[in-house]
């Protein structure tokens, strides 16, 4: 447990000197003190902080490490051009967007878990060897999904030499450059699911014109148009599907 919440507080950079001896004064229910063995003991006021923190850190981490941007974007955009307004509700289509990114990344999370996370835990590996261990198994994933063009872009705005080892590349250079490959290549497959559904509203507009009917909204009468074609292409398994194939894992 001790080795958990060591290897939390390093992620979260509780790296000061503070936390390092035993403390008081200002802060009283944050302390820590040296047990037997050269372990460090931490209060349970600390645990819980350190548990908080995570849990705020977590969501940045999912939006910007894993497939959840491109999929929810894509359901976004899909959900727009079916034209249903709040159908399928928000909380459906991040429900959705989170099983298939869970779905997508499950060998690269266990990779970090075997090659990472349970060496540590079982004291085989120290915590700094055990983030280096599972920070290159999620670098691996984004650079397999960046595109070449974002990744050469930002590390120009860094001001570094093009790396030849694409492993070379740092974090604050793979970030932002993953994250804009993803938003482009999401808004790139909503333009090519929102192209059928154009057509049957421009339809739908054209016939609605020619027999005088400019009161009725296209809008309405296209709709259940769009949700047969839906149905009928099968559209849920065809763009989960295709989201699924979309990325590289090794």
């Amino acid at each position: 447990m001790n080795r958990i919440i060591t290897f939390c507080i390093f992620l979260v950079s509780f790296s000061s000197p503070v936390f390092s001896q035993e403390t008081t004064g200002l802060f009283p229910i944050i302390s820590s003190k040296d047990v037997e063995g050269g372990a460090v003991e931490y209060s349970l006021s600390l645990q819980v902080l350190i548990l908080m923190t995570i849990l705020t850190i977590l969501p940045s981490v999912v939006l910007g490490m894993t497939a959840f941007t491109r999929i929810i974007i894509v359901l976004s955009i899909l959900r727009q051009a079916l034209g249903t307004q709040q159908t399928p509700p928000n909380q459906v289509l991040i429900a959705l967007a989170l099983f298939l990114t869970f779905y997508i990344m499950s060998p690269v999370l266990e990779r970090a878990w075997v090659e990472a996370g349970r060496p540590y835990v079982d004291g085989e590996i120290e915590i700094q060897e055990g983030i280096e261990k599972g920070g290159e198994i999620f670098k691996r994933f984004m650079l397999a999904n960046t595109r070449q063009e974002d990744l050469i872009a930002f590390t120009d705005l860094a001001e570094l030499p093009q790396f030849e080892d694409p492993a070379e590349v740092p974090f604050r250079v793979l970030l932002p450059a993953f994250i804009t490959s993803e938003l482009k290549i999401a808004f790139q497959i909503g333009f090519l699911i929102f192209l059928p559904f154009l057509v049957i509203d421009l339809l739908i507009s054209s016939i609605l014109m020619s027999l005088g009917m400019m009161m009725l909204s296209p809008m309405l009468v296209a709709l259940p148009f769009k949700l047969l074609l839906f149905v009928l292409v099968d559209g849920w398994s065809m763009t989960v599907g295709s989201l699924a194939a979309s990325y590289l894992v090794e």
